[in-house]
């Protein structure tokens, strides 16, 4: 990722660097597109903004299961533990 450089403070003060945003065009399969939709309607949350969490969350799961450790869900009413396998 590249930086930019900002604009200068009001006090005349040392110029920031911003991050500049990467951008992809996606073609997503019918089942992620509607899936995408039903979260933006129960979140409220911009498609931008969903798939950098899915992204985010994706390379936290990676990592954990690189390191040898279990995903679990636990159910909050029952206490079972599931094992989520990710092929």
């Amino acid at each position: 990722m590249t930086a930019s450089v900002g604009n200068d403070t009001a006090d005349g003060g040392a110029v920031r660097l911003q991050p500049v945003a990467d951008r992809i065009t996606v073609a997503l399969i019918p089942k992620a597109g509607e899936d995408l939709q039903h979260l933006q309607e129960r979140t409220s949350l911009s498609k931008t903004d969903l798939v950098n969490r899915a992204i985010t969350l994706y390379a936290f799961v990676d990592a954990q299961l690189r390191a040898g450790r279990d995903l679990l869900v636990r159910d909050s009413a029952t206490g079972e533990l599931q094992t989520i396998l990710i092929l």
